[in-house]
């Protein structure tokens, strides 16, 4: 009867139905002396399980505590980057104001050409605002 007994419940057990008290009834068979023949070859596993459960860690463990290289990292790559558009805004805008003072300065030697070419005309002007003097004092 109880060589039946425990047939039915290792069929349970491979089932993964039985209960707790069901798989202790298993391993205190398994682990006896006298097994059936037929269930000499769960034999080991059951042993492996109950020698398993008496297994102890026993080495210390040491417990530092991590260091949080991750937060370092992202105040590191913040200073990074604030300090690349800081630097990298006054760099544009040095190079706009280079630009600016360029264009300005054409703009100027255009006008200074130009202001040349007209003061040479006002030269002809006067000339003429003489000779007209005389005309109309003579008159």
């Amino acid at each position: 009867m109880e060589l039946d007994n425990i047939e039915k419940l290792l069929e349970k057990y491979f089932e993964a139905t039985t209960t707790v008290a069901e798989e202790k009834t298993l391993q205190a068979y398994f682990s006896q002396e006298s097994v059936a023949t037929h269930l000499e070859q769960y034999k080991p596993m059951f042993n492996f399980f109950s020698n398993a459960k008496e297994e102890r860690y026993t080495k210390q463990v040491p417990l530092k505590p991590r260091k949080n290289y991750y937060k370092w990292i992202s105040v590191a790559a913040v200073a990074v980057l604030s300090f690349g558009i800081y630097f990298g805004n006054e760099y544009q805008e040095k190079r706009q104001a280079e630009y600016a003072y360029q264009e300005t300065k054409k703009a100027f030697e255009l006008l200074a050409e130009n202001f040349g070419k007209g003061t040479g005309k006002v030269a002809y002007l006067q000339e003429f605002e003489v000779a007209k003097q005389k005309i109309y004092n003579n008159n």
